[in-house]
């Protein structure tokens, strides 16, 4: 497909969408060139349709054709409407011109069907999976777009992803609960004696307070990991890592003493551009 089949207003909506329903990638995305500015939009809004199937559909099957629409689309089974669709558009030209590789794309889109259903995340282990095909792989693909792919870049993926969904399911748990999602691991309740039902009830508890300090422990660990890591990789590949800024002040935030677990704290978008320019100024993503 030619650069000429896409419409300019796709780049639009595209950067609308992320702006509206991820804005910390969004903030992210500004500190990068405009070329590669413009991929990883298509990346991210990507990833935004992908996230709001849950949201858009009241039964899983639904859920589940919509996902598969996506895959068909990245193997090639769709044509027609996947250039009228301005998401799919932009991202088969990011393929193309970064030469991204689609199966972590498909992944991507399948690790999400755990979304449509209300079974629990069964351990630490298996969110640890599901997070490195979906965090982790947005931000390898990212650095791909930013710079020639390398393991020292997969390897600091893995890492930043691993702490930013940490931040991103500990943040999400007024919503997650009150949809009775629960992405919170039941090994760590059961190891903490937490109901699942006193979490969906949005009941607080020192146990629940316990399951949350261990989750946070992790996600610190993995983020401490990620900005030793960014040294070992080029410097037009850390924007790309940028995001990690807002999971430090998320992780800060949700450590404090007396944090209600149930009530959602939102970090306003200024807050957010502040954080992630302090971010792009620090030693770890300038040295």
């Amino acid at each position: 497909m030619s650069s000429a089949a896409v419409p300019a207003d796709s780049v639009t909506f595209c950067a609308d969408l992320v702006r509206s329903h991820d804005f910390p990638r969004y903030a992210a995305s500004l500190f990068a060139p405009a070329t590669e500015r413009r991929a990883l939009l298509a990346l991210y809004a990507f990833n935004v349709e992908i996230v709001r199937v849950r949201d858009q559909v009241s039964q899983p099957l639904p859920g589940e054709i919509r996902l598969q629409w996506w895959t068909d689309m990245l193997s090639g089974q769709v044509h027609g409407s996947a250039e009228g669709n301005p998401v799919a558009a932009e991202l088969l030209r990011a393929i193309r011109d970064f030469d991204l590789p689609v199966e972590p794309l498909s992944l991507l889109a399948d690790e999400h069907q755990f979304d449509l259903y209300n079974d629990p995340m069964p351990t630490l282990t298996a969110l640890e999976g599901y997070l490195a095909a979906t965090c982790s792989a947005l931000f390898a693909l990212a650095a791909q777009i930013m710079a020639p792919p390398s393991e020292a870049a997969e390897h600091l993926a893995r890492h930043a992803g691993l702490a930013q969904g940490i931040a991103q399911i500990i943040s999400s748990l007024p919503r997650d609960a009150a949809h009775r999602q629960l992405f919170l691991p039941q090994q760590l309740l059961t190891s903490h004696d937490c109901s699942m039902e006193d979490v969906f009830a949005g009941k607080e508890s020192a146990n629940l307070d316990a399951v949350l300090e261990q989750l946070i422990g992790e996600a610190q660990q993995h983020l401490t990991t990620a900005l030793s890591l960014l040294a070992e990789v080029p410097a037009s590949a850390r924007p790309a890592f940028l995001p990690l800024g807002q999971v430090r002040a998320d992780l800060k935030r949700l450590s404090q003493p007396g944090r209600h677990p149930f009530t959602p704290q939102p970090s306003s978008r200024l807050r957010t551009l502040w954080t992630l320019w302090r971010a792009s100024r620090s030693r770890e993503f300038t040295k």
